[in-house]
């Protein structure tokens, strides 16, 4: 019985066994193809749908707006997502392993690596304070509700003090009408209480021991989560993908039903359509798509190297970014019916509450949510909702990490000890987010998400086109996809791939630099000293790209630079697929596997051996059906 597993751990199939023949038993593989789709939607669809998109687009022309997106989406996002998706698929490789294709260019992988590194530490600390936002969420009535508490100062007006007398509120709607912006409730706990704000990034304070808690309790969910890789994030993800849209929906049939909701849903939807010859708003929502389908940070790889090897991933990124889309736009109702209530309810214009980031998600929905009745009760979904869609994204994250870490070295100890990595990268995360539950740490926390995975995301982007369409060649890649899927990509996506994508990624990157401003939080500017770490961050992922490239010039064969250069671009032996069943055509081998599986075999049941290699023939490399040439979908 023994020497069969042995085989089966060796080939990633037993022969004779049709339902193994695509799948990896060494690396594991998605439980169903439905746990791939939940668990992409779940990286794709992260923080930046509810709390950014909706923002975007009514700044830049409401409904208007929408036309630039989806355009943007239709060349980019979907050709993106489908070429490493398809990518990972088909070499079922992490972000390092991939790069066998033009080994050279292995630092894309490195890159990619930093990244998620760098979202994975401030991602995780965000996901901590919704944590803890939602633990005090469960009392009679919201801590920021009133302005009567010891943090308060003499500055905050509340919405529904006792005492608010008419002269006292004709006060507040003039204060709210004039150029000085009021002191809510809600800004005061957030800044004086939750974050107990230092003056400056330098000045760290002392580790805000609830905030470090929650921390904790995040990191233990997000390892748990993970205990045995895709086999138990695939299970989580029924819920942390599906759940968040139940709170949406329940949340946005509330805020619909709220006096003021139509004029909120009319400022977020009204056109503006002289705003679409701006080409900040077209830089606007080409940042928006690319950055919130998670491209280049690696994670789309890693899901996809955990598919068979026939798993149709052309259907699969059409579904998972017009969802994620799709997404952005049912949140921007949500938040803008409420906010809408809100403007009404205070007598002034929606911009006067409307925010973005943090401050949408911790300052202003949260005061909004105080005017509602059983306000607890909806502070407990909102914040919830916030717990699963950064769980989604940060399950991706640290998997990225771990799988590039185990693939890279790749041998039998590590792979039955993925648990012990996963649990390392997971304690390094925690003790790595502590400074940014300081005092200080909402600063580094913004410093990160402005400058560890902007415009490094776009040039990793860039290059892998290049290295993939170029260097490897298209045609070698959209003959890969034939024998991956059964046809080749549409001419759209060969096209898209080769000049459009590559194009408009160049415009993000020439954009993001003439758009570029010194990052501030509210009206604090940030020193020089702690911009030049913001720019370190940013370069330390993309100097991985030609330090690498040096490294394996300096290390390949040949008597030239251009024999070097051309031996270190060139795919490796090992490139292709990973089992030895889909290596036909130009990567079959000098002997047929099923013939090695047979010799194998042979000594422990020689009749049953040799019967089963012979089934096992007619569907070598196809997934159930005979082929010379390439496979059924």
């Amino acid at each position: 019985v023994d020497a069969p597993r042995g085989i089966s751990l060796q080939n990633g199939a037993v022969p004779g066994e049709r339902g193994k023949q695509d799948k990896s038993i060494k690396r594991g593989n998605w439980g169903n193809q439905i746990e791939f789709v939940l668990t992409s939607v779940g990286y794709a669809v992260g923080l930046g749908n509810v709390w950014r998109f909706p923002y975007l687009c009514y700044r830049n022309g409401g409904g208007a707006f929408m036309f630039p997106y989806f355009i943007m989406l239709v060349f980019c996002g979907i050709p993106l997502f489908f070429m490493e998706l398809s990518f990972g698929q088909f070499a079922s490789q992490g972000c390092l392993g991939v790069w066998r294709v033009s080994p050279m260019f292995k630092g894309v992988g490195y890159g990619m690596m930093v990244v998620s590194t760098y979202i994975g530490i401030y991602y995780n600390v965000v996901i901590c304070i919704a944590f803890y936002y939602f633990f005090v969420s469960m009392t009679r009535v919201l801590p920021w509700t009133y302005c009567s508490n010891s943090w308060n100062t003499p500055d905050c007006v509340g919405v529904l003090d006792g005492n608010l007398s008419s002269r006292a509120a004709l006060n507040l709607t003039r204060l709210l009408n004039s150029t000085q912006k009021r002191t809510s409730p809600s800004e005061e706990y957030w800044r004086r209480y939750v974050l107990d704000l230092s003056d400056d990034i330098g000045n760290l304070g002392e580790v805000r021991l609830p905030l470090l808690g929650c921390l904790g309790v995040s990191w233990v969910v997000v390892f748990l989560c993970l205990i045995k890789g895709v086999k138990s994030s695939g299970k989580v993800v029924y819920f942390t993908a599906t759940f968040p849209y139940v709170v949406l929906t329940i949340l946005f049939v509330r805020g619909i039903t709220l006096e003021g909701a139509l004029t909120g849903i009319t400022y977020y939807l009204t056109p503006q359509w002289d705003k679409i010859l701006n080409a900040k708003v077209w830089g606007d929502a080409a940042s928006q798509i690319f950055y919130s389908l998670g491209c280049a940070w690696g994670g789309l790889i890693t899901m996809a190297s955990y598919n068979k090897f026939h798993n149709n991933c052309y259907r699969d990124s059409i579904i998972i970014s017009i969802t994620n889309c799709a997404t952005s736009v049912y949140a921007g109702f949500v938040i803008f019916s409420i906010l809408g209530f809100m403007a009404n309810h205070l007598g002034v214009d929606v911009s006067k509450v409307a925010d973005h980031g943090p401050g949408l998600a911790f300052v202003a929905y949260p005061e909004a949510l105080t005017l509602l009745p059983i306000s607890p009760l909806w502070s407990i979904l909102f914040f919830f909702m916030l717990i699963l869609l950064g769980l989604g994204t940060q399950f991706c994250l640290l998997e990225t990490l771990v799988t590039a870490i185990v693939d890279e070295v790749g041998n039998e100890w590590i792979i039955r000890r993925k648990t012990f990595v996963t649990l390392g990268v997971a304690v390094a995360g925690f003790l790595l987010g502590v400074p940014l539950t300081t005092q200080a740490g909402i600063y580094w926390l913004l410093l990160m998400d402005n400058y560890a995975a902007s415009f490094s995301l776009v040039i990793i982007s860039c290059i892998m086109c290049v290295a993939i369409m170029y260097i490897y060649g298209h045609r070698n890649y959209f003959k890969d996809i034939e024998m991956m899927l059964g046809f080749p990509p549409p001419l759209f996506f060969q096209i898209c791939w080769r000049f459009i994508s590559p194009a408009i990624i160049f415009f993000i990157l020439v954009f993001t630099v003439i758009q570029y401003r010194p990052i501030a939080y509210n009206d604090y500017v940030y020193p020089t000293w702690a911009i030049s770490i913001g720019f370190l961050m940013a370069l330390s992922s993309v100097i991985c790209i030609p330090i690498y490239a040096i490294y394996k010039l300096c290390r390949s064969e040949g008597d030239t630079l251009l024999e070097r250069l051309k031996n270190a671009t060139t795919a490796s032996k090992d490139w292709g697929p990973a089992l030895p069943e889909h290596r036909s055509g130009r990567y079959a081998p000098a002997f047929s596997p099923s013939t090695e599986s047979h010799l194998e075999v042979q000594p422990l049941q020689p009749e049953k051996g040799r019967s089963e290699a012979v089934a096992a023939s007619p569907v070598q490399g196809s997934n159930g059906s005979a082929h010379s040439q390439d496979s059924r979908l």
